[in-house]
């Protein structure tokens, strides 16, 4: 089917839009919740990921979309006593029938006898494939008024094929629309649940469906702006947070209670689709109309006191918590010359030699109340900026992932590599007797400060070829940071230079 073909299913969709109405039995709409789990790593979902953007395409329906979600739905029916068959539309078009459940809240002698998932949507292809061997009208094009032709649609496949009532066959590759004169059984407008229900009496009931849908996620974004202090090392965090959801799900949920978990949630793995869950979640608000927080089971739950919008394909941001200013913050450098490969015995002379010259950036807060936090910090992306005061705008420095982070942690991030401060990294000496099982190393960094200012560098090393060592000899103090990793602490004026030099013996 051609271009011009395609309009069958505007015309379609005209012709079969009076039946949408006959589907459902819902006598009003109720109350939905949704709770939104989402198994996004932190900051990996690009804009193109779910928006269209010039020569490429956006996600393709919801069914890539990194989440799921619970939905609750409460709505009022009107069942007459005994078995009746009840419909329920507006359901996402990503639901897991397995999961769904029904139940009468008002009359818990109400039994689902069977209940069924259909999803066998209208489309255009769909209908001419249902009129095959039945009687259609298709106009030619749209040029020519009233170039009509009837007859029993003899195939859809390639173009249509007509046999009139005299018998004779035509073939159309390419025509304006066609028309058909009912829609065929087994053909609905959208997703339904029906049930077999039984109920003890007749009358108005408050039910409540719920079901696990996937196609929707969402994902939290922290925004910092650093305030330098009067040294270079010190400073202030002005933090403040908002959460995006993704609904691509194929429903709307309007005016609805919304949820969010934060924890890594366990669930069963299958074989088309990701089951397992790392469910970010968003920091609490003190009262309504924000987030509250609670401890749920061995993960946190976060609330909305107010309802929300969640159309159907678009994104929506909600303020994670007000903003808190003045955190006290510490920037910190570190120069890890060597890449570190633990194992061993690592006799060979040159793994592990070869160094790099970048001198890391951080900046380190503590999540407490002496800090003006002190709550849960979810899972998410985490961007600073920092003011230029010649012309007061707003600078992006770095950009780093936050996983989650209890109260009363530290918080580290990572905003890329300094300008003005290089490392250097060689081996001076090396020795190794494999019969007394023992491995000598010497090794020298040098850090130069190009800054206006003096700068503390902590020089990292990983003592990495075998568990057991012992530091010979060095030309500063230390601090041991775990059973393999030393700290050497470094001022470093302007425009100067630090030199390290350590031996350490190795045994194996």
């Amino acid at each position: 089917m051609r271009a011009d073909g395609k309009r069958v299913e505007r015309l379609a969709l005209g012709v079969i839009a009076w039946v949408s109405c006959v589907v459902s039995a819902i006598a009003s709409a109720g109350d939905t919740a949704i709770t939104i789990y989402s198994s996004a790593v932190p900051g990996a979902i690009p804009a193109e990921f779910y928006r269209p953007v010039a020569g490429a395409e956006g996600l393709s329906g919801g069914q890539g979309v990194p989440g799921f979600a619970i939905v609750r739905d409460e709505r009022e029916l009107t069942l007459p006593a005994g078995r009746s068959v009840q419909r329920f539309v507006d359901v996402a078009a990503y639901i897991d029938p397995t999961t769904v459940n029904f139940v009468s809240l008002t009359d818990p002698g109400t039994r689902v006898l069977e209940q069924s998932y259909q999803f066998d949507l209208v489309s255009a292809q769909k209908l001419l494939q249902k009129h095959v061997g039945r009687t259609v009208t298709v106009e030619r094009n749209a040029a020519g008024a009233g170039n009509t032709v009837s007859g029993t649609l003899l195939s859809a496949t390639d173009g249509l094929v007509l046999r009139a009532s005299d018998g004779s066959i035509t073939t159309l590759k390419d025509y304006a629309t066609a028309r058909f004169a009912e829609l065929p059984g087994g053909l609905i407008t959208r997703p339904t649940l029906e049930w077999s229900l039984n109920s003890p009496r007749g009358g108005k009931q408050r039910t409540r469906v719920s079901y696990e849908t996937g196609g929707v996620t969402w994902w939290a974004d922290y925004n910092l702006v650093f305030n330098p202090g009067k040294d270079a090392n010190s400073g202030q965090l002005d933090i403040s947070a908002w959460v995006s959801i993704l609904n691509m799900s194929g429903a709307s949920f309007q005016n609805t209670r919304l949820k969010l978990v934060a924890g890594d949630v366990q669930r069963n793995q299958s074989v088309t689709l990701r089951r397992s869950v790392r469910a970010e979640a968003v920091a609490m608000a003190d009262s309504p109309p924000g987030f509250t927080e609670k401890a749920f089971s061995e993960f946190h739950l976060y609330t909305l006191g107010r309802p929300a919008d969640l159309p159907d394909n678009s994104t929506r941001q909600l303020e994670l918590f007000e903003q808190v200013r003045q955190v006290p913050a510490r920037k910190q450098l570190v120069y890890r010359g060597a890449e570190s490969f633990f194992g061993g015995p690592i006799l060979d002379r040159e793994v592990g030699v070869g160094g790099t010259g970048k001198v890391d950036v951080y900046l380190e807060f503590r999540n407490d109340r002496a800090a003006g936090l002190g709550v849960p910090l979810p899972a998410g992306r985490i961007r600073v900026s920092q003011l230029d005061t010649a012309d007061g705008s707003l600078e992006f420095i770095g950009e780093d992932r936050l996983d989650h982070t209890p109260k009363d942690e530290k918080v580290r991030i990572r905003l890329g590599s300094a300008f003005d401060v290089v490392g250097e990294r060689k081996q001076v000496d090396f020795a190794v007797d494999t019969r007394a099982r023992w491995l000598e190393e010497e090794v020298e960094i040098r850090v130069r400060n190009r800054k206006n200012e003096a700068v503390e560098v902590s020089v990292v090393e990983g003592l990495y070829r075998t568990p057991n060592w012992k530091l010979l000899s060095r030309s500063q103090e230390y601090t041991r940071q775990d059973a393999r990793t030393v700290v050497f602490p470094l001022k470093i004026a302007s425009d100067a230079e630090a030199v390290v030099r350590y031996r350490v013996r190795y045994n194996w």
